[in-house]
């Protein structure tokens, strides 16, 4: 039994159930993911069960119920390796790893936790310098006595000293690379691009923040309403988890709506959003937004919306980011735009359309595809001693 877990990740995660679970599951795995509640009903599949251990808002004491129920589950399904996606999981897997004997753990960073903290301007003074060091001191302890440590991001090799000290052997890179779901079917050919008298319509996914571009994503729209003749439309779909900002959102859509020719549709809640409606809306736009404002937290990672997108053959607009921009240049992918000047930005994307061919070459496959992922996945599984051909389920 392998056991993935996290706490604000919902059990129906991308990158816990899409590409881990169901990667180690076709390979003849046993494997249970715990997290938080989704939104929807995660299909009943061979050899993945599903355990919910949060719900509720990310700040408040069901984090800390989340920590009893992750403990009673490490007694309920004695796996032999524990996949932990989340630093609140590390202090009682070392618990369990010491208390035990055939037992491995494995951590998956997924974000650069405390660089996240002391600069996204979450949590102020004290509490956000004690924090970052609490997450990266027991981090550092984890990955020494971890059989692996995941990197999402090639960055984080750089950034993180206890990965720096580790054993290359022991340290592997697996990308969020896209991972079709059960049943999908990937478009062949790209989506065609509006005519002049069609509205244009633009893509937001995933986070939904500041950070993250959404009022650059806004801005851009409603420019690009105002000089593409058959005006625009902006989805924004994804999970916002402040309430203060969808407020203001909600806001500046009622006035740009009564304002200009810009429709846009805010598909959030309280709980993650389905992936499955994220692809949908995927298949209805014709470009998709990487608004993200420089920072240091998210300018060195490619976001996972990216391998998204070109999965789907959808156009990006993305910023002058040279780590976004080789792979989009590479499948002739999308245009460089400066969403810092909405005007400008709009200006290019009218002027580029009438001439723009994307993916001349096809959409991509294994360069953004997740398969190449999987199978180092499966390789360092097989190193640890845990089926040496997948050929059976695990102990």
């Amino acid at each position: 039994m392998i056991l993935l877990a996290s706490v604000l990740k919902p059990i129906d995660d991308t990158r816990m159930l899409g590409k881990f679970a169901y990667t180690l599951a076709a390979a003849g795995a046993r494997v249970a993911v715990a997290g938080r509640a989704s939104a929807a009903s995660p299909p009943a599949t061979e050899n993945i069960s599903q355990h919910v251990i949060f719900q509720g808002q990310r700040l408040s004491l069901a984090r800390l119920a989340a920590q009893g129920r992750y403990w009673r589950l490490l007694g309920q399904l004695r796996p032999a390796l524990v996949v932990v996606h989340a630093p609140e999981l590390l202090p009682l897997t070392l618990l369990w790893w010491a208390l035990g004997r055939d037992r491995q753990f494995i951590y998956d960073i997924r974000e650069n936790y405390a660089l996240n903290v002391g600069t996204q301007h979450v949590y102020q003074g004290a509490t956000k310098r004690l924090l970052a060091a609490g997450l990266r001191w027991v981090e550092g302890l984890a990955a020494r006595q971890a059989a692996a440590v995941l990197l999402a991001e090639a960055s984080y090799a750089d950034e993180l000293p206890f990965v720096q000290a580790l054993p290359a052997s022991r340290v592997l890179l697996l990308e969020n690379k896209y991972q079709p779901a059960p049943g999908e079917r990937l478009p062949r050919q790209v989506r065609p691009l509006p005519a002049a008298d069609e509205p244009i319509k633009l893509l937001y996914s995933g986070t939904i923040s500041e950070l993250n571009g959404v009022r650059e994503a806004l801005a851009l729209a409603h420019n690009l309403s105002s000089s593409w003749p058959g005006a625009a439309e902006l989805t924004i779909i994804g999970f916002c988890q402040q309430p203060g900002l969808l407020g203001q959102l909600q806001v500046l859509i009622e006035q740009l709506a009564a304002s200009s020719r810009l429709a846009v549709t805010l598909a959030t809640g309280a709980e993650p959003v389905p992936h499955a409606r994220i692809v949908a809306a995927m298949h209805q736009a014709h470009f998709g937004l990487l608004a993200y404002r420089p920072h240091p937290s998210t300018w060195r990672c490619r976001p996972t919306k990216l391998f998204e997108y070109l999965a789907h053959g959808l156009p990006v607009l993305t910023p002058d980011n040279p780590l976004w921009t080789s792979l989009m240049q590479a499948h002739g992918a999308g245009l460089v735009v400066d969403f810092a000047a909405a005007p400008a930005a709009a200006a290019a994307v009218v002027a580029a359309l009438p001439t723009a061919h994307f993916y001349p070459a096809g959409v991509p496959t294994e360069a953004v595809l997740w398969a190449s992922e999987g199978k180092k996945l499966r390789l360092l599984l097989e190193s640890l001693g845990l089926g040496p051909t997948f050929a059976a389920p695990f102990a």
